[in-house]
């Protein structure tokens, strides 16, 4: 039993901490204002004022005017702003304002009463502040209307509390649990996207360290075989210079690969992601010689392997970031590699363009003397995936000639590519609610139902009931004072009575010993804003008195 007692009982929060807390809260939604939030506060102030302070709509005694309505509507907008700091109180003065007084008032209550469902957040102050309100509705309701009572008094007494405090309350708090679910939700997916990123990154590493590792078994070891090799057969005195010529360029050729396989083995075994100006990149003295100026130099080296090739350069000069100028080095090279691999002794023109506004790199060959088997055309992968890290776009195709194109648009700015974001496969599917989580205002929203059924099914029950109690003009006309009580009381209709609850209040006294008898009237005028009732008086057997008077609602 201690333990559901403590369970129940609200947490009290730290006096001392309090003042801070509450000042740095509502700074902090100060902080979040929106102009969205400023026109609506500006629309429920329109309203307030339109429909309860002028015309009010349940005012009982006509338009209100002068510094009245001033005040009335400066009471009403401070009460409706005094929500966003205390919305407890608030809707606590509200509820007696408004229903102890005979002006309107209902859409300030309906407004606050949504404000305190949706702004507490303790179901303990909630439900206190749902008590504290009922009560102070009923000392309202007896002070307005003491002529409705009885049991119909007491039910629409409590109709009027549950349509307009209880049900908007309610919506209200359903409205938070939602918003608090959908937010814990998403807090929960971007946490399990971060997990996810995290994994990936791990799988990323291991699998880049293996493949540095494979790289630097296999492929190392077979390029310094070949330098070796050809630095001996250099050596041979039997060579002619042609020859010898040759092999120089097969020996530097094996050495700049050995090299960029260092620099890619260094990358793949980084623990971070590779710098742009770092990734896949030979130095010379300190410089990187793997840049878009460094095209000239590649086709030389074509050249003086027998490729005929040609270099076109176009446009102004301008500066690139160490991704885009390397990515445009690539293009040129691997082109150059397809056009000697694919259509050997073909023409080649590289071209490079500096266009107003991108960089565009070319090379297109001629057709093949003879038709070779094509490769598999991993190179291309990865030069577009490499054009699309740098933020640009990658053509490659034949030609109508017969021949082949590469060609690329690469921009001048730095653009950062996703490529470490998870792909459509590696997407997390939304987490869906469990346990407690699944049913998260749903309480709220039951209690709301119930609200509207019981006021539904109360009035259906009493508009279903037959009343046979009223008095019609005919009949109150004909009856003239002087007559019998028997005459009078046999023609009067008895049965069931309006449920009005006391109908003989805002009666005149009755007449000194006399005994008298209350009647609805048949026909009544809205307008009235009341209930036309009729009196009969009998005083020693005989109808003395016969009186009209309005019952205020």
């Amino acid at each position: 039993m201690t333990s559901v007692v403590q369970r129940l009982r609200p947490a009290l929060p730290d006096l001392r901490e309090a003042p801070a807390a509450f000042l740095r809260t509502h700074a902090e939604r100060l902080g979040q204002v929106t102009p969205w939030r400023v026109g609506r506060e500006v629309l429920a102030v329109l309203a307030i004022l339109t429909l309860d302070v002028w015309p009010g709509w349940f005012a009982s005694n006509g338009r209100l005017s002068g510094w009245t309505l001033i005040a009335l509507g400066v009471g009403y907008v401070t009460i409706f702003l005094t929500r966003l700091l205390f919305p407890a109180l608030a809707l606590l003065i509200a509820t007696w304002v408004v229903f102890s007084a005979d002006h309107g008032g209902v859409v300030l209550v309906l407004m606050l009463s949504y404000a305190a469902g949706y702004r507490i957040a303790p179901w303990q102050r909630s439900l206190l502040t749902a008590v504290l309100a009922l009560a102070l509705h009923m000392f309202a309701w007896g002070v307005s209307t003491p002529g409705l009572s009885g049991p119909f008094g007491q039910f629409v007494m409590l109709t009027v509390y549950g349509m307009v405090v209880a049900l908007p309350f309610l919506v209200g708090r359903y409205a938070a649990q939602r918003n608090a679910l959908v937010a814990a939700l998403q807090e929960r997916e971007e946490r399990v996207v971060r997990e996810r990123r995290m994994v990936s990154r791990q799988v990323r590493l291991r699998e880049r360290n293996r493949i540095a590792q494979d790289m630097h078994d296999s492929l190392g070891h077979r390029l310094s075989l070949i330098s070796v090799h050809a630095g001996a057969l250099a050596l041979d005195s039997g060579l002619g210079e042609r020859q010898r010529e040759a092999v120089q360029v097969l020996r530097s050729a094996a050495l700049t690969a050995m090299e960029e396989l260092r620099g890619v083995i260094g990358v793949l075994r980084r623990d971070e992601e590779p710098e742009e100006d770092q990734v896949r990149r030979t130095t010379v003295g300190g410089t990187d010689n793997r840049t878009v100026d460094a095209i000239d130099e590649l086709v030389d080296g074509a050249r003086r392997a027998g490729v005929r090739v040609s270099l076109v350069r176009g446009g102004q000069a301008v500066p690139l970031p160490a991704k885009v100028s390397h990515a445009a080095y690539r293009i040129a090279q691997e082109g150059l590699t397809n056009a000697n691999k694919h259509a050997p002794g073909a023409s080649v023109q590289v071209t490079v363009k500096y266009e107003p506004d991108a960089l565009v790199v070319e090379v297109r060959n001629n057709p093949p003397r003879a038709k070779l088997p094509s490769g598999g055309g991993f190179g291309l992968i990865g030069l577009g995936e490499r054009v699309r890290l740098a933020g640009g776009m990658l053509h490659v195709g034949e030609l109508p000639t017969g021949g082949f194109r590469i060609a690329a648009v690469l921009p001048y700015e730095d653009t950062a590519a996703a490529s470490d974001e998870p792909s459509d496969e590696e997407q997390p599917e939304p987490a869906k609610p469990t346990g407690i989580r699944k049913w998260a205002g749903v309480g709220s929203i039951v209690l709301a139902g119930i609200v509207v059924l019981v006021v539904v099914g109360g009035y259906t029950w009493i508009g279903s009931q037959p009343v046979t109690k009223v008095v019609s003009e005919e009949l109150y006309d004909s009856v003239s004072v002087g007559q019998s009580q028997a005459e009078v009381m046999a023609r009067l209709p008895g049965g069931a009575e309006p449920p009005l609850g006391d109908i003989t209040s805002d009666a005149a006294p009755e007449p000194a010993g006399a005994e008298c008898e209350y009647r609805v009237a048949d026909v009544q005028t809205y307008s009235s804003r009341a209930t036309k009732i009729v009196r009969f008086c009998f005083a020693n057997g005989t109808l003395v008195e016969k009186k009209t008077h309005l019952q205020g609602m």
